[in-house]
């Protein structure tokens, strides 16, 4: 997969059946009429609304749908747990693997993660795979360890044909739900970082193509000074994607922005 500009809106549990679809439909006219740009918008939905959401945007260029979340197992006694193939079969494309909350809320570990990703790939479904540090770890100079251990336990079993399916999202996590947000510089340090990485375990071509999102309260206010930066391909948005036109606005801030 060529490397894109991507902007997902992960809205977590939030929104019912009816506020959902209200929300999709003036976002993706907005975007459909705002957009100039051929940057991807991926609207990370609860289950309830992936079916009719993939059915709503199935002919709408460059908007696709992401699950939050699925099982490592293809099938089986896992009452209440989602499968990446029933996912696919809705029609969703991409699917976030390794969210912070996921990790934290669900004490989601590197061997549990590896699984859900191949079960991802198995199935035709992107990952977007999410690493980043804590506040700790980060005031403790350790953060460039962190990525590069969550980088060699979930994904640098792969080979280069997997990982090229894969999208990266850095979070910080200090920075989700804070307010806070990483500066330009300090997110445009991380993701040089991670795609130096990248190259060390797949080569300088896997390295260019991959896209590496930015997400940690990214707002309309400072995506385009964000998105400005040579490493960083988008954003994993998180509040801002529960307002269609908060929404729009971040797909819209790389319409000037030419890479």
């Amino acid at each position: 997969m060529n490397r894109k500009n991507i902007v997902a809106g992960n809205w977590k549990m939030n929104k019912d059946y009816q506020g959902g679809m209200e929300l999709i439909s003036e976002a993706v006219n907005m975007i459909r009429d705002e957009r100039n740009t051929d940057t991807i918008a991926i609207f990370a939905t609860p289950f309830i609304h992936l079916s009719s959401v993939s059915q709503l945007i199935k002919e709408e260029p460059g908007i696709y749908t992401a699950a939050q979340n699925c099982h490592q197992e293809e099938s089986g006694a896992y009452t209440g747990e989602i499968s990446a193939a029933m996912i696919r079969s809705v029609g969703a494309s991409y699917v976030i693997i390794g969210h912070s909350e996921r990790r934290n809320y669900f004490h989601e570990d590197h061997e549990l993660l590896r699984k859900k990703v191949q079960q991802a790939l198995k199935h035709d479904l992107i990952p977007i795979f999410c690493i980043g540090e804590t506040l700790e770890e980060r005031n403790a100079g350790s953060h460039f360890e962190v990525i590069t251990k969550q980088l060699n336990e979930s994904l640098c079993h792969l080979s280069p044909d997997e990982f090229s399916k894969i999208v990266l999202a850095y979070e910080p996590v200090w920075a989700i739900g804070t307010g806070l947000t990483a500066s330009p510089e300090q997110a445009q340090e991380i993701h040089a970082f991670i795609r130096k990485e990248i190259t060390a375990r797949f080569g300088d071509l896997i390295a260019a193509q991959t896209s590496i999102l930015y997400g940690g309260s990214c707002n309309p206010q400072n995506a385009a000074s964000l998105f400005s930066q040579p490493d960083i391909d988008g954003g994993l948005i998180g509040g801002a994607s529960l307002q269609s036109r908060d929404f729009t606005n971040i797909v819209t801030a790389f319409n000037p922005i030419r890479k």
